[in-house]
């Protein structure tokens, strides 16, 4: 069996959804599927063990953050990022583009890569294509993301245009520095909100026959019916039979939307970080769990959920912890959201399988199904 392989097991009769297997070194994604964040080498307040249980399959790192701490040669040293953090299954890193273009204030741009001052320890740090496949290459995660230039929203088609055709060049150095045949390098498609732009960079990048491709370059501002029209329009011009993956997107609409268009794999930091917040994911609405109507609320969070907290604790504790400033708030808070997450893709995998994806997630691709928090 080749080590990168994409299987589509199904497809919508109604729209362009599919479900597939990406065979990966350390085992195979079902998609479509939602992928936790772990940005330096674990997701945050959760256990590896606990991680599994919550369904999890695919888990991301951060190629900046862990260059900055505690750097690349450790965690080779450890036997890279899987055996580090005690995670055995598939996992991807990002190139640290993103991370990197957000430091608008400390970054220099030029052809050879991006100049900046590290926010640690002010040193000086060049992240050039091959920088960045070096350190991907150390770390070790199955995929590894090409550095690219990730334009902000609002810019200018100007700014636009020669960041992606920067992002193409870059590409192409990230190719020729890639070392490792055990990880498959993906290939990210720019453009902002151009679709002209979009077209000849999916064009450019597919003939290039990379493992995978990504759409990045959306949800950094955009409001969320440009980021539906930028996947419906780009999707469809990436290869069938290669993983596509939609980079920062995992509310329930918007991955429905990206999955009627054909999108396999979703990230998103908003399961762990909501928890931090006092927040949990209930059946898509967003729940402030420090409200004092949850007080003495002693039902469980969501009576549909089967995870660890839902089948073991009530509203009203959970609201006790958050009061309580007690960390396990946060624990159990982002095991509950990151399961919602996981088991909402699961359960439209399940759905395209049976050829029931519209029937039962056709209202998520309407404006109606757009839900707010309870007050």
């Amino acid at each position: 069996m080749k080590q990168f392989e994409y299987q589509v097991e199904a497809t919508c009769n109604h729209t362009a959804a599919r479900a597939g297997k990406f065979q990966t070194p350390h085992g195979i994604v079902e998609t479509p599927r939602f992928m936790p964040v772990g940005t330096l080498a674990n997701v945050k307040t959760v256990t590896p063990e606990q991680l599994q249980q919550t369904g999890a399959q695919m888990v991301l790192a951060n190629t900046y953050h862990l260059h900055l701490q505690p750097g690349e040669d450790l965690v080779e040293l450890a036997g890279g990022v899987h055996q580090f953090m005690g995670w055995h299954g598939p996992m991807l890193t990002d190139s640290g583009g993103f991370q990197v273009f957000s430091l608008s204030d400390i970054r220099t741009i030029s052809e050879s890569g991006v100049k900046f001052r590290s926010p640690r320890d002010g040193r000086i740090i060049n992240m050039t294509p091959e920088e960045s496949i070096r350190i991907q290459n150390a770390l070790g995660a199955d995929v590894i993301m090409a550095f690219d230039e990730c334009p902000p929203y609002p810019a200018s088609r100007e700014a636009v245009e020669v960041a992606t055709d920067r992002t193409y060049r870059w590409l192409q150095r990230c190719i020729a520095a890639h070392q490792r045949p055990d990880q498959a390098l993906f290939g990210i498609v720019q453009g902002g909100v151009y679709l002209d732009l979009r077209e000849q960079a999916a064009a450019a990048l597919t003939e290039l026959d990379l493992p995978g491709y990504a759409i990045g370059g959306v949800s950094v501002g955009e409001p969320p019916e440009l980021i539906e029209k930028i996947v419906r329009a780009t999707t469809p011009l990436l290869p069938t039979h290669k993983p596509r993956y939609l980079m920062g997107v995992g509310t329930h609409r918007e991955m429905v939307q990206a999955i009627a268009a054909g999108m396999d794999l979703f990230d998103c930091v908003i399961p762990t970080r909501l928890a931090r917040h006092g927040t949990a994911i209930v059946q898509g609405d967003r729940w402030n769990l420090k409200n004092a109507r949850f007080r003495q609320d002693l039902t469980p969070l969501d009576e549909t959920c089967d995870c660890y907290t839902c089948r073991t604790f009530t509203r009203a504790y959970l609201c006790h912890l958050i009061h309580a400033h007690e960390i396990l708030a946060h624990t159990l808070l982002s095991i509950h959201n990151i399961t919602a997450l996981v088991s909402f893709t699961r359960q439209i995998r399940a759905a395209i399988l049976s050829d029931r994806f519209v029937e039962e997630f056709g209202d998520w691709l309407t404006p109606t199904s757009v839900v707010s928090e309870p007050t």
